[in-house]
């Protein structure tokens, strides 16, 4: 099946919260949920190269970092992980660490693990509706409470925690230290339009994130030449013959397929496996396409997300 509704995973989480809403009408009471996972509806289809979830966070998560390729597979994981966030929604003063304050050796690294220093250490930084965050394999993140976001990844749970506020799970101070990259990022935002519809956030070695801005009552080809994610933050559309709307998501396997835009428009968030935007990935209906490659090549250095601050 080229087109297919994803389905969801229920994860639940210490630092979860019980209402999803307007996201899901899934109820955490008793048990919060911190994590929707997208899969693919066929339980024995091939594993994706990319994962979609939405978080929820009513605490701190945990002070972590993730392997590159190159560490996992060495460890005999399928692959490392790279991600990147886009914020839902965030109460006043949410707050996500990203890189650290100053570099430090690894010793100073390990000490702060140890000490529970490592708090301070991270760079905390406010978010608000709308941002864009890229984390590269080796940057020592976390996310704090109130806030809501989608996130594409590597398909991979090699994740490494260094601090985590008590909560009694295992930490992983060794292979933490070992892949972490202990200096000060800065973050880089990017977002460029690629066209009036498409906005690209991040272009990846791994993956490119989009947001599709489609209005009311149009149509359009959906090109596809990987496998493609999409997630509908609001409106609705017929997606080949699967209908999407608010906190929905569909997997695109390959091939052409058809969005038939609502009444309300289309608001997407779309990813795919490839290291720069893929020109011909959108396409109205009864119109002549523009030629993008130009404009999809020439962004691609400036997304790369985060970069070593020079002192």
């Amino acid at each position: 099946m080229p087109v297919e509704h994803a389905s969801v995973r229920v994860v639940h989480k210490p630092w979860g919260v019980s209402d999803l809403q307007p996201w899901s009408s899934i109820h955490g009471t008793g048990d919060a949920v911190g994590e929707l996972w997208f899969e693919r509806a066929d339980k024995n289809a091939p594993v994706p190269a990319l994962l979609f979830k939405l978080l929820f966070t009513s605490e701190p998560l945990s002070i972590q970092v993730h392997p590159d390729d190159t560490f996992a597979r060495a460890m005999g994981m399928p692959n490392g992980k790279s991600e990147a966030w886009y914020i839902l929604s965030a109460k006043p003063g949410a707050q996500v660490g990203v890189g650290l304050k100053h570099r430090v050796t690894p010793q100073e690294l390990r000490a702060s693990i140890r000490n529970g220093s490592i708090v301070e250490l991270v760079q905390w930084r406010p978010v608000a509706k709308g941002d864009v965050i890229f984390i590269p394999a080796g940057t020592i993140h976390a996310l704090g409470a109130g806030i809501v976001l989608a996130e594409i990844q590597q398909h991979s749970d090699a994740t490494f925690r260094l601090f985590d506020y008590g909560r009694g799970r295992e930490l992983h101070e060794d292979n933490g230290v070992a892949v972490a990259n202990a200096w000060p990022l800065r973050l880089v935002s990017n977002t460029t339009r690629l066209s009036g519809e498409r906005t690209v956030l991040v272009a990846s070695r791994h993956f490119v994130f989009e947001r599709f801005d489609l209005p009311k009552g149009t149509s359009w080809a959906l090109l596809v030449e990987a496998e493609t994610w999409l997630l509908a933050l609001d409106g609705h559309a017929a997606i080949g013959l699967a209908a999407v709307s608010a906190g929905q998501a569909i997997f695109v396997s390959g091939g052409r397929t058809s969005i038939e835009v609502g009444t309300n428009g289309l608001t997407a968030l779309v990813a795919y496996p490839a290291a720069a935007p893929v020109a011909s990935l959108l396409q109205a209906l009864g119109e002549p396409s523009a030629n993008l490659v130009p404009r999809a090549a020439s962004i691609v250095p400036q997304l790369t997300g985060l970069t070593e601050a020079r002192r």
